[in-house]
């Protein structure tokens, strides 16, 4: 049978390249829906999935319909924005729907910080009181272009802020690594350890061999003094996403590389990991670094 929906679009002469369908939380799968969303798109509408992230809107209706669009839920979004896991997982579903083609819609925008975490997430369109509430009648196409440009233009700076934050701790950890190399190279004696004053985010430095093995114990620095942890020695690290970064990038330049940021699995913390290539090459100087302040 003909689509009533897409009937309505015939009577009223609407183009359907103009029209997104959009598919609510549903109690449980149905077996019909992929059939009935694919005549959507055989009539050139486009469709969406909304409160993506709650309910019964789960990964795999994404994989069985493929939507164009996925509207983030109002209420995951906004604990996202606040920051802590949940920031993690959503800006995770996110990267997944770029790579499947999908652009993302950020609902419930009513703060800056929420706008700055939304285009965080790289969303295509966002909607909230941030801008306006709900009118009957449209607003002009260009109503929100100013309010919006003064708060991108907010936004990038805040980026670049970030940047400028993350060059300068790249200077602070290639000093840090020099007086590290220095110290082993001249025999690791423990009463001569560098002491990190000015730098309150490390939190612990380790060699490994170019094969991902851990040689020396965790040399932690807290409460303003080193403290040793054996447990790790001839663990293999290799599978960590820092370490083949290192292999892949700084072999041949013996450049130091910055992870990205992580969660270590066993102090439950935010971390990044820099390393660098020591002893022509035979062993990794690796220091782990609290990500809260960055």
């Amino acid at each position: 049978q003909a689509l009533p929906s897409l009937k309505q679009l015939q009577r009223s002469g609407i183009d359907p390249a103009r029209i997104v369908f959009e598919i609510t939380e549903l109690g449980g799968a149905s077996a019909r829906l992929p059939g009935v969303v694919e005549r959507y798109r055989e009539a050139g509408a486009r469709i969406a999935i909304d409160d993506f992230g709650a309910g019964y809107s789960q990964l795999d209706r994404v994989l069985a319909l493929q939507p164009d669009i996925l509207k983030l839920d109002m209420r995951l979004f906004q604990q996202a924005a606040r920051g802590g896991p949940s920031s993690e997982v959503v800006k995770a579903l996110a990267q997944m729907a770029e790579k499947t083609g999908c652009w993302i819609i950020a609902e419930g925008v009513e703060t800056e910080a929420e706008l700055d975490f939304a285009l965080e997430c790289g969303a295509r369109y966002v909607q909230g009181y941030l801008f306006a509430k709900p009118e009957e009648a449209f607003f002009s196409s260009h109503a929100f272009v100013k309010r919006f440009a003064q708060l991108r233009d907010h936004y990038v700076q805040q980026k670049l802020a970030e940047r400028a934050r993350l060059m300068t701790l790249r200077q602070q950890l290639g000093e840090l690594m020099n007086s590290f190399k220095a110290w082993i190279e001249d025999g690791a004696q423990p009463d001569q350890l560098p002491q990190p004053h000015a730098t309150p985010w490390l939190l612990r430095i380790f060699q490994c061999d170019r094969h991902g093995t851990q040689l020396t114990a965790n040399l932690e620095w807290r409460e303003h003094a080193w403290h040793s942890d054996a447990r790790y020695v001839g663990h293999n690290w290799s599978w960590r996403p820092y370490f083949y970064q290192l292999l892949a990038e700084g072999w041949e330049e013996r450049r130091l590389i910055l992870s990205s940021t992580y969660r270590d699995a066993t102090t439950n913390q935010y971390c990044l990991t820099a390393g660098q290539f020591i002893d022509n090459g035979k062993r990794l100087l690796l220091i782990d670094i609290d990500a809260a302040g960055f």
